[in-house]
């Protein structure tokens, strides 16, 4: 009973979520201020219960709830959300929670709808300790922070291609100047790559401790170091290169499709990361 009840709240924030995402859009197509304020507050409502619910399942387990898919998909849709409100507030970047949550809505859907959440819990539980909870907490923190800064070049994409093709309008004068798209794209991959690193580095010790068939040669720990590898050379040639502008753009958008591989595609292949099986 208790499973159907959280299962119909789940439910109940999926469609405030996807009512957020929608006037979202309605206002990406119309500029409205009203829709775009009850958006906002839209989606701090669901904030606001995936807050909730987090710290109440922090408080049920007696850990931080991250150790399966299940509770991954969660966290990492709530990492989303809180990056979208925070950068939307302290630089006021028009259409980040637009772009941002709808990665977030699927993200949600995902946890919401798919039946996965016990297939790993009891494995979880018995291989828990802080180490592996540092190590997901900080992948995830880690594809949070790629995530806004694929949708920040994404917008950057879009506002060079209205430039170029002289269609001035709302739209155009909302979204924010190349410059600056650019550099905070630049600064969250700058925080994403270490916390990776971290995380990769973490992981291995752990699983080295825990886990006694452990494969150097498995798939997710190939397609991580994958991720972590071409970041930093988009590190490199964005620095000492001094690449800026549209090709650099597309990079990190494509960057952000091998993070998703490596997310579901390689998690789902991997021999020993239950966490995504």
């Amino acid at each position: 009973m208790i499973d159907i009840s959280l299962t119909r709240v789940y439910e109940l924030i999926i469609i405030l979520y996807a009512f957020s995402v929608l006037l979202y859009f309605t206002d990406f197509l119309i500029h409205n201020r009203k829709v775009r304020t009850a958006a906002f507050w839209l989606l701090s409502i669901v904030w606001l219960l995936q807050t909730i619910f987090l710290l109440a399942k922090m408080i049920e387990t007696g850990r931080f709830p991250i150790l399966t898919i299940f509770e991954g998909l969660y966290f990492y849709s709530w990492v989303l959300i809180s990056l979208s409100l925070l950068i939307y507030r302290l630089f006021r970047v028009e259409f980040i929670a637009f772009f941002t949550n709808v990665i977030g809505f699927f993200i949600m859907s995902l946890h919401t709808f798919t039946p996965i959440q016990a297939t790993s819990s009891i494995e979880a539980e018995k291989l828990v300790s802080e180490l592996l909870v540092i190590h997901i907490t900080m992948a995830i923190l880690s594809y949070g922070a790629f995530s806004i800064s694929f949708v920040l070049s994404s917008l950057y994409l879009i506002q060079y291609n209205l430039l170029k093709k002289k269609k001035w309008g709302k739209r155009l004068l909302r979204i924010e100047d190349l410059s600056k798209l650019d550099s905070l794209s630049f600064v969250l991959n700058v925080i994403g790559i270490p916390l990776l690193l971290l995380s990769l580095l973490l992981g291995l010790i752990w699983a080295n401790i825990k886990i006694p068939d452990f494969y150097w040669y498995d798939t997710k720990v190939i397609g991580s170091f994958l991720v972590l590898i071409f970041y930093s050379v988009y590190m490199y040639v964005r620095v000492k290169k001094e690449i800026y502008g549209k090709s650099i753009a597309i990079w990190n958008v494509a960057l952000f499709l091998l993070v998703l591989i490596n997310f579901f595609l390689f998690g789902s292949l991997s021999n020993f990361h239950f966490w995504d099986s």
